[in-house]
């Protein structure tokens, strides 16, 4: 299935390719990249969520798009929109997400990509809200969060269901964004 490309003004994000593998792998397997995940991921274990991620698309029509640079066409991670697999209060449900290379940490990409995304969710799949979630503990993602415009209400946090009882990653809090205050953001 052939997967919309969106542009920003330093971004291309666009379906994967097969060279995207290896640095996809490198990015998973980095501590920094995958504090707040259960676990870094092996080169087979990364194949194998990049064949999910590759599923999620050609199922859905949407899904995590691979995140390159304009400038010099240079993988740094993704950015996109996924349906959890699990099941919770407020599933079923789009989640907006993202993860890049700690090269590119802190200069506003994965925000100038995440908006572009929810842009595509709320006009071109005509989707009426977008969640994202973590852990608490993730300041940086939930600062991208509270930059797209995205609210917390900490009666809405939750145990991820894929993690056991008492593992440390296994609170998440959930942030929320519905289309109408999408588009009004987008004009402040």
């Amino acid at each position: 299935m052939n997967m919309t490309v969106l542009q920003t003004d330093r971004l291309v994000l666009r379906h994967w390719h097969a060279a995207d593998r290896l640095p996809f792998a490198e990015m998973n397997a980095d501590p920094r990249v995958m504090e707040f995940m259960p676990a870094t991921l092996s080169r087979p274990e990364s194949d194998v969520l990049l064949d999910r991620i590759e599923k999620h698309i050609d199922t859905h029509g949407f899904g995590l798009f691979a995140a390159e640079l304009r400038r010099d066409r240079s993988f740094i991670g993704f950015i996109g929109l996924a349906i959890p697999s699990f099941q919770t209060s407020f599933t079923p449900c789009v989640e907006v997400g993202w993860r890049l290379s700690p090269i590119h940490w802190g200069k506003g990409l994965a925000t100038e990509g995440a908006r572009e995304v929810i842009r595509y969710a709320f006009e071109g799949l005509g989707l009426e809200a977008v969640v994202s979630f973590t852990v608490p503990a993730n300041a940086r993602s939930r600062r991208v969060m509270e930059k797209l415009g995205m609210t917390h209400d900490p009666a809405d946090d939750f145990d991820h269901p894929n993690l056991p009882q008492g593992h440390p990653l296994r609170r998440h809090v959930l942030y929320r964004l519905r289309a109408s205050r999408g588009m009004a953001n987008k004009i402040a």
